[in-house]
């Protein structure tokens, strides 16, 4: 099912399931079925790469079937994430793999790559009625420490996956941030045709990611 809270609206319409994805804070505890979850991991196989590379990696922590992974991820998060994080059934980690396979040459795109890879599962999600929320509050070396990670691959958000719960379990500061409305800047703003603007000055707006 659909989650309609806080759909985007925007100046120009784009397909409605990007307008539902969201990065809620408030989870359910139901587990996610193996096969919505394998659905999930299979769409970011279809994200482009440079090469074909496919450099993400994704460590999961799922409460009902890898409780011992999910209680680390949890714990690598800082204390802000771990109040509303421990609610959601699971917990990733995406992590790039610093250099091409092919040659073993430096892969500068690797990160920009895990990022298009974990947009894509987003969608998925969002089209299966669960969401994402990408955290940069953790501590990449106790994950390296937790998992063995080797070098060479870098580990590059931690994110909760589940369906979306009450708003209302959430303290009062985030349940604020839950519920406020969604924006986005225009496109004006970041669609450059022809020649790079001058701008008076560089617009940002913190609102719900």
């Amino acid at each position: 099912m659909a989650d309609t809270t806080n759909i985007l609206a925007l100046e120009t319409p784009i397909l409605p399931v990007l307008t539902q994805r969201r990065s809620p804070r408030a989870y359910s505890s139901q587990p996610i079925p193996t096969d919505q979850l394998n659905q999930v991991f299979a769409a970011a196989s279809s994200a482009a790469s440079c090469f074909g590379e496919q450099p993400w990696r994704y460590l999961v922590g799922n409460r009902t079937s890898s409780a011992e992974a999910y209680d680390k991820i949890l714990a690598s998060l800082g204390e802000y994430n771990q109040v509303w994080a421990k609610d959601a059934p699971v917990l990733a980690v995406s992590i790039a793999k610093l250099s091409f396979s092919h040659d073993d040459n430096p892969n500068a795109w690797a990160r920009h790559d895990v990022g298009q890879a974990t947009a894509t599962l987003a969608i998925q999600a969002t089209e299966l009625g669960l969401q994402i929320h990408q955290m940069a509050g953790f501590s990449p070396d106790s994950l390296r420490a937790a998992f063995r990670i080797p070098a060479g691959y870098e580990p590059v958000a931690v994110f909760t996956l589940g369906y979306p719960g009450d708003p209302n379990n959430l303290p009062d500061a985030l349940r604020e941030k839950e519920t406020a409305p969604r924006a986005r800047k225009s496109l004006a703003d970041f669609v450059f045709e022809g020649n790079w603007p001058t701008l008076a000055q560089e617009q940002y707006d913190q609102t719900n990611a």
